[in-house]
């Protein structure tokens, strides 16, 4: 298991990087990487200080990170995904709703373990932070995080702003929340009351890593079209290819639902 007191000094470098980023927030420059994603200089300098922090702390384990490259081992105990900033094109325009986000797979690639700072959206504070220990209760602000709402029955989601091109509303009914995070759309069923489901599109492991674990950890899972609970291949966490399907994310009676409702064009 992975000791406590480091996983404490990795959530506080998480939410310092996150209020960092806030602070350059007033200041980004926007660049593009080649696929056409926006890249912000927060992305890079948030990278490089985490992703040696692990390093050090936790030797053994694997570092995923979407702005950095270099040889892993694919048979270590533990793997860190990290995403320096989720949501880079919306924090590049100044919207609150981006997160600093690191999740934890163990060596079967399952998502055990969250460290999640939002430290402009707040659920009636003035930030967001969520810290999930592999096999530990997820905590809010410090606080344990209890589902509230009926999950089951779906009226409204959050999905990414493609959802339009890319799914069949003929027979959904229900409101749709876009944020810009991927990280928090994926959160969302389990932070707010009237949100039930999450609709995940075609994406990079490091935005699904760390708000899957903390929905598993609530009873709620990402399935995809087919019905199917979704597995990290090592293509997709290595190999870091995009996502080829849709997910659908809830409780197992709201993830069926939602297959019904919002089914792929």
């Amino acid at each position: 298991m992975l000791d406590s007191s480091r996983l404490d000094i990795i959530a506080e470098e998480i939410e310092k990087a996150a209020e960092y980023a806030a602070l350059k927030q007033k200041e980004v420059h926007r660049s593009f990487k080649d696929d056409g994603s926006v890249l912000t200089e927060a992305d890079t300098a948030i990278s490089r200080t985490i992703t040696e922090k692990i390093h050090t702390l936790f030797p053994e384990a694997a570092v995923i990170s979407e702005e950095e490259e270099g040889v892993i081992d694919r048979n270590a105990e533990w793997i860190f995904i990290l995403d320096p900033i989720d949501g880079t094109d919306v924090y590049s325009q100044g919207l609150p709703s981006f997160a600093v986000s690191l999740g934890i797979l163990d060596k079967e690639r399952k998502p055990v373990g969250a460290f999640i700072s939002a430290p402009r959206f707040g659920i009636g504070t003035e930030k967001l932070n969520i810290r999930l220990y592999p096999g530990k209760k997820p905590l809010l602000n410090g606080e344990e995080i209890s589902l509230r709402g009926n999950k089951d029955e779906i009226t409204e989601i959050t999905m990414g702003s493609k959802g339009a091109k890319e799914l069949d509303f003929s027979a959904f009914k229900g409101k749709v929340r876009v944020f810009g995070s991927t990280i928090i759309h994926i959160l969302s069923p389990a932070l707010f009351s009237s949100i039930e489901g999450t609709v995940v599109q075609k994406c990079f492991v490091w935005d699904i890593a760390s708000s899957h674990a903390v929905l598993k950890s609530l009873g709620m899972d990402l399935d995809d079209e087919n019905g199917n609970g979704f597995v990290y291949t090592d293509e997709f966490i290595f190999g870091k290819e995009k996502l080829k399907t849709i997910l659908y994310g809830g409780t197992e009676k709201g993830r069926k639902s939602l297959r019904a409702m919002l089914p792929p064009r």
